[in-house]
This record gives structure tokens, sequence and C-alpha cells, in this order.
């Protein structure tokens, strides 16, 4: 078992020092995807929501989000984001909506809960937008698939 970094010798959660790491370049993908029904889906898709455009929206909250991620997780590090890209993409056969964040940056730790965390913004904006035709919507299957950089290399889900 590893060990845990965010633990210090007492067992307290404290900020991992990553100033002695050097700066690579690290990207981390993540995906998740909500359900609703299939009348929400067209609604979305035909821009027949009160609110506006759901998938604009919720494209915007999740770049957001991944920039706020250390305001939001306590242990994070505030990070100097280089790209980040949130894609959004209907699917009549779920039916509901996939969301896919890849996150980059040049830097001393990874991206992975920018990432994380824009996947999750994202998907509850697109339910924030939806809420009034479906409350039974449901945000699953979020999780990192990918990252790339850092000490540990490159890992796949």
């Amino acid at each position: 078992m590893s060990e845990l970094t965010h633990l210090n010798a007492r067992g307290e959660a404290h900020m991992v020092d990553v100033g002695d790491k050097g700066s690579t370049h690290r990207v981390a993908i993540a995906e998740g995807h909500i359900t609703m029904q299939p009348a929400t889906l067209s609604a979305l898709e035909a821009g027949d929501l009160k609110k506006g455009d759901a998938l604009g929206t919720a494209r915007i909250a999740g770049i957001a989000a991944a920039k706020r991620t250390w305001e939001l997780v306590p242990l994070c590090h505030p990070l100097a984001l280089t790209h980040i890209e949130v894609t959004l993409s209907p699917r009549q056969d779920l039916p509901g909506v996939n969301c896919l964040v890849q996150a980059e940056t040049r830097g001393q730790t990874g991206v992975e809960m920018e990432a994380l965390t824009a996947v999750q913004v994202a998907l509850l904006t697109v339910y924030d937008m939806c809420k009034a035709l479906d409350r039974g919507m449901t945000i699953e299957g979020v999780c990192l698939t990918h990252k790339r950089g850092g000490r540990s290399g490159d890992w796949s889900r």
C-alpha cells in the first residue's frame, strides 16, 4: 500500500510540499455522464429550455470550476492551467449527455482534481438547466480516464 501524502507523521491532514519537484507538462482527462428522460434530451437539443443554452452554459461552468478547484478541495494547490477543454455530447442511447474534460498545466503537481471537478460542475449545470423538466436525472460514471506527466508517469483506466 502506498503512503498517503496528504497526512503528516502524526496522521494530520496537510498540503503536500511540491516546492522541490520539477515542472513538467501534465495532462488529465476525466469523464462522466448525466442520464435524463428522452423528452428532456429533446428539449435540450432543440434549445427549448427556459434557462437557455444548457450545453454552452455547462461548458463555461466546467472551465470556471477547473480554475477554482483549489478553492473547493481544501488540500489542492492553486494551479496555472495552460489548457482546459470541456466537451459535452448529447447521446440518444443513454439518453443524456456525456462530458469529457482535458486539463493541462506545466507545473509541479498534477491536474486530475481540476479535470474531475470540471466534469462534475459541468454536469451539475446541465442538471440545473434541465431540472424544471426532469428532476430524476442522474450523474454517473465520473472518473479519471488518463493522466500524463510527473514522477508517476502515464496512467490510463
